[in-house]
């Protein structure tokens, strides 16, 4: 346990050596990957995009000297430093959504045809039997289960802190499972992510000075997202009984970035624009339309998806019928995709019960329906 305890502070000091490092590096003016304000972006000053870089570089570190923490962590670490390599490029330049979906569903079919990690089992969800893919189905859905979970935590990556708030709670909900199951070294492998996650958490709120703030940028948000769905599928299609988790639960631990994702593209098609047009209607921006601050909406959103991992957790420890969890999980789905269709209504009534002022509101719609504005 001592030694533990000592890997992950040192970890943690690496990760954060390797901020205060890259962000000097990112400023540099040949270099300058920084992000910058303008008609879609409201922060202050030009803030260096290299959280995601320092995770990577930390993770990679990290599985050099531990490289058997997990099966094919030789193919992992490539894959995410593709995936890093390809944020980055998109950060400094802003490369076309199809090559980085091209990229992400190449590192997909390595995953499943070098690793073996695909979905092919996906449980009884219906209650009609436990549903089994054909072999070229599972390929094709598990490229899309990839694609899906990257843009999804990409997507939520609205606000200071957000990404890396959700990101802690799925990899300590992921963390929990694999202590009820007594497997401590993948258990161990999750604290990591948490601990290296946490110098770029503090960076990004301001904990040692606005000045030094950082960004994660689509390197880190690609790196998360393919990380969770590479363990999720990894532990849920496993050889009978030696399941961590069953599918359906998969689901819960990233329920939050899952919902906002698809009912913002759904809205969005429905608007007759592109699924990837950046817009103000996540969920994110609606809490603050409300009349949160930037904290108190971060504070709310990661205690949503900690209640929704608990239910997943709770689902799996008291093994709760997949079709229950499943029915359950779309029911919440097209609760909150109807909400929002008629957002603005329900924040004009929040806001009124709150003693707030309504044409706010109907402001920052106008403002909204005329702009495009990033996640």
């Amino acid at each position: 346990m001592l030694n533990m305890i000592i890997e992950l502070a040192f970890v943690f000091v690496f990760a954060l050596s390797m901020l205060f490092l890259l962000r000097k590096v990112a400023k540099h003016e040949r270099i300058a990957l920084v992000d910058k304000p303008n008609e879609r972006k409201f922060h202050e000053g030009s803030v260096p995009l290299v959280g995601g870089l320092s995770i990577c570089l930390s993770i990679l570190y990290f599985l050099y000297l531990e490289p058997d923490i997990f099966q094919y962590s030789e193919l992992y670490s490539i894959s995410i430093a593709i995936l890093v390599a390809v944020g980055v490029l998109d950060d400094k330049f802003d490369i076309s959504v199809r090559f980085r979906m091209l990229v992400q569903a190449g590192l997909a079919l390595l995953m499943i045809n070098v690793a073996g990690v695909k979905l092919s089992l996906l449980g009884n969800l219906l209650g009609v039997g436990v549903i089994e893919l054909p072999v070229v189905i599972d390929q094709f859905i598990t490229v899309l289960a990839v694609i899906g979970a990257i843009n999804a935590f990409n997507m939520v990556d609205g606000i200071d802190g957000l990404l890396g708030g959700l990101a802690s709670v799925t990899f300590a909900a992921i963390g929990v499972l694999f202590l009820c199951q007594g497997d401590y070294r993948l258990a161990y492998l999750c604290a990591v992510f948490i601990v290296v996650m946490l110098p770029y958490i503090l960076f990004n709120l301001g904990f040692f000075g606005r000045t030094r703030k950082v960004f994660m940028g689509d390197a880190g948000s690609m790196l998360i997202g393919f990380t969770v769905i590479w363990l999720l599928i990894s532990i849920s299609q496993r050889a009978e009984g030696q399941n961590i988790l069953r599918p359906v639960t998969a689901l819960w631990l990233i329920a939050l970035p899952l919902f906002d994702m698809a009912a913002i593209m759904i809205r969005r098609v429905r608007r007759g624009d592109s699924p990837f047009k950046p817009d103000r209607e996540h969920l994110h921006h609606i809490c603050q339309r409300i009349g949160l601050n930037s904290r108190q909406t971060l504070v709310a959103i990661c205690s949503v998806a900690f209640c929704f991992a608990a239910i997943g957790i709770a689902g799996e420890v008291l093994n709760v019928p997949e079709y229950i969890m499943f029915y359950t999980f779309m029911c919440g789905f097209v609760l909150y995709a109807v909400m929002l269709s008629y957002i603005w209504k329900v924040v004009a009534k929040v806001r009124s019960l709150m003693g707030q002022p309504r044409h706010a509101v109907e402001t920052c719609d106008e403002k909204i329906n005329t702009s495009s504005i990033q996640q």
